[in-house]
């Protein structure tokens, strides 16, 4: 098969030696690139099962202090109570390289530094309910934040080494065994014309030194009859 697309020259056989071994020195970096994607892949998995594990406790104590909080409230005061928030948080997005993959990453910052103004209420006529509801979800924002961050990591790293999979396998299974057998077919057709080009050579030589024989008997015959 090999004979078929590749001209069996010394040049070809140069060319295709180049291009077998930055195959093989890219096969070796694209396999490293893929472990260590998955090594921190891994890691991120596991911290993913922590953090959603804190998320979801998090969320569902403040959602249990919010029914709480409604229970002794009337629905007028509660509604009231969070009309109007006092603090702010702007939330500011970038990337990070790992790998050859961007990840995103988030950092968040509030308006103001103090504690107290997640409070947007008065505490005479509210319960304690309502803000320990409302402590639960302020300090469940940074693990929520964070979750989200590794959980698209995960996704486009996944995807990079499902890439980075298919070039080892591509390489490792077609591109280098194709090369070798082409290599393979150049040297042993190279052989080949050189043990013929051997033989011919051989073959003329032993005609030139009939010749020469021949010529030689022919002379003493002519000088013994003179």
């Amino acid at each position: 098969m090999a004979s078929t697309h590749v001209n069996p020259t010394r040049m070809e056989l140069t060319k295709l030696k180049k291009k077998l071994k930055t195959a093989v020195r890219g096969h070796k970096l694209l396999k490293d690139k893929r472990d260590e994607l998955m090594r921190q892949f891994l890691e991120l998995i596991r911290e993913t099962k922590e953090l959603r594990a804190k998320v979801e406790k998090g969320i569902q104590d403040a959602n249990k202090n919010f029914v709480l909080a409604r229970a002794g409230m009337e629905d007028e005061a509660m509604n009231v109570a969070l009309m109007a928030p006092r603090q702010e948080v702007s939330l500011k997005s970038g990337v990070k390289n790992v790998m050859s993959v961007e990840i995103p990453t988030f950092e968040y910052q509030t308006r103001t530094p103090d504690a107290n103004d997640i409070y947007c209420y008065g505490y005479a006529f509210t319960s304690s309910d309502l803000d320990t509801a409302v402590k639960s979800l302020a300090d469940v924002l940074p693990e929520m934040l964070r979750l989200a961050e590794i959980e698209k990591s995960c996704q486009l790293m996944a995807s990079e080494i499902e890439k980075t999979r298919r070039r080892v396998n591509a390489l490792e299974h077609v591109m280098i065994p194709d090369m070798q057998t082409k290599i393979k077919y150049i040297v042993m057709k190279l052989d080949e014309n050189e043990r013929s080009s051997q033989i011919r050579l051989m073959k003329v030589k032993d005609m030139m030194l009939e010749e020469a024989h021949h010529y030689k008997e022919r002379m003493m015959n002519e000088a013994v009859s003179s």
